[in-house]
């Protein structure tokens, strides 16, 4: 699988990824997509709704369970993905390139990821 260069990783498996002009990206990582399982279902926040880091900001229904995710770095939404709405098995198939929830942007990000980890390191805490 794919994993873009840079991607940062929270411990509740949500990622940040640095785009162009101050704009990141948030998604779920291909981890939480896979105990998720079959997504069925994705609820995302309206555009220029601002969240903290740490704050519930979207929903995630699989055949399995229901999950809150989280905001891996407080931001004002700027972007969601349409295209997950109305298509969530792209976020199975695709997490990082296609399968992206939000994008965000503001001040303090730099400083909320910081204690965010950098993919190899995330991959290794969640053996």
């Amino acid at each position: 699988m794919f994993v873009p260069e840079g991607i940062l990783c929270s411990k509740s498996h949500e990622y940040l990824l640095e785009g162009e002009n101050g704009v990141f990206v948030v998604g779920l990582t291909d981890y939480a997509v896979e105990q998720l399982g079959d997504i069925v279902f994705v609820e995302l926040p309206e555009i220029g709704s601002e969240f903290a880091k740490g704050e519930v900001f979207a929903t995630v229904e699989s055949v399995k369970a229901a999950s809150e995710i989280y905001m891996p770095a407080g931001g004002k939404i700027v972007e969601i993905n349409e295209k997950i709405v109305e298509n969530p098995e792209i976020l199975n198939e695709s997490p990082y390139e296609e399968g992206w929830l939000v994008k965000i942007e503001g001040e303090n990000i730099h400083a909320d990821s910081g204690d965010l980890l950098e993919y190899n390191d995330y991959k290794e805490e969640i053996e």
